[in-house]
């Protein structure tokens, strides 16, 4: 497990450096991000992705299942005396937000949603008719993209690719490896509900939702913050060969509306 696993506080650091860094200038190509805006994170962990927002004056607020992360989020903007609202639910059981939203985020998140079309088919509800949706993921086959750094195993963590094995194999190298039971089920579960580039862009066109822009990145820009790797975008030539792509891409971008 890395160390940003495990630190919390160097983990919403990490991602606040990102989001101010690159998410924001990406975003505003297409929507200026101005004081007064509503903006809604959903999957927000610990709010690191909103803290810019929310120095610019808007009006931020994050949804996550995890009570843990939302106590964190609060406590973290607590400490910086920044306002934010942070709600523990699933965003669909919520009232009274429909139609509010300038903004829309969803980091990282659509790889751990088993019910993609459900999910997706939601979201335009909940942005205003100027609004827009910022949504970011590993392509699932990517070197690390069922998530196992995670694990405590520094073997296993740093491991690429070995998310790919079949279920009973990879389950099994978990458990010798000394995972807790609950590292694995969320591993097998993000297996379980793989996110490629192919899919997530079908289930899209199925639910009537534009894709403004697409940006594929070989070096993910979070990276530059983990690893000190400058962003690197892939190859237009890799990026149109469908399947092939998933290999190369650590992170995609979309702005949908």
């Amino acid at each position: 497990m890395q160390e940003r696993q495990k630190n919390r506080r160097l983990y919403f650091e990490e991602l606040s450096i990102t989001s101010r860094k690159y998410y924001i200038p990406y975003i505003s190509k297409y929507k200026k991000i101005k004081k007064g805006m509503n903006i809604l994170e959903i999957g927000c962990g610990d709010g690191g992705n909103l803290l810019p927002f929310t120095e610019l004056g808007c009006n931020t607020t994050g949804v996550d299942l995890s009570a843990g992360r939302i106590k964190d989020a609060i406590l973290f903007f607590e400490e910086r005396q920044i306002k934010g609202n942070f709600i523990a639910s699933d965003i669909f059981k919520l009232k009274g937000l429909e139609h509010k939203f300038d903004l829309i985020i969803c980091h990282d998140v659509i790889e751990h949603i088993k019910d993609k079309a459900t999910f997706l088919s939601n979201l335009p509800k909940y942005i205003n008719p100027e609004g827009i949706i910022f949504m970011s993921f590993p392509a699932w086959q990517m070197p690390f993209g069922g998530h196992q750094q995670i694990c405590k195993s520094k073997i296993i963590s740093h491991f690429p690719f070995i998310h790919l094995l079949p279920a009973p194999i990879y389950k099994g190298i978990l458990k010798f490896g000394g995972e807790s039971t609950g590292c694995i089920e969320e591993l097998l579960s993000i297996k379980e509900t793989k996110t490629s580039i192919e899919l997530f862009e079908k289930l899209v066109h199925e639910k009537h939702i534009t894709i403004i822009d697409r940006q594929l990145f070989f070096i993910n820009p979070h990276y530059e913050i983990k690893f000190r790797l400058k962003p690197r975008r892939l190859y237009a030539i890799i990026a149109g060969i469908p399947h092939l792509r998933n290999f190369f891409t650590t992170s995609c971008f979309y702005t949908l509306k």
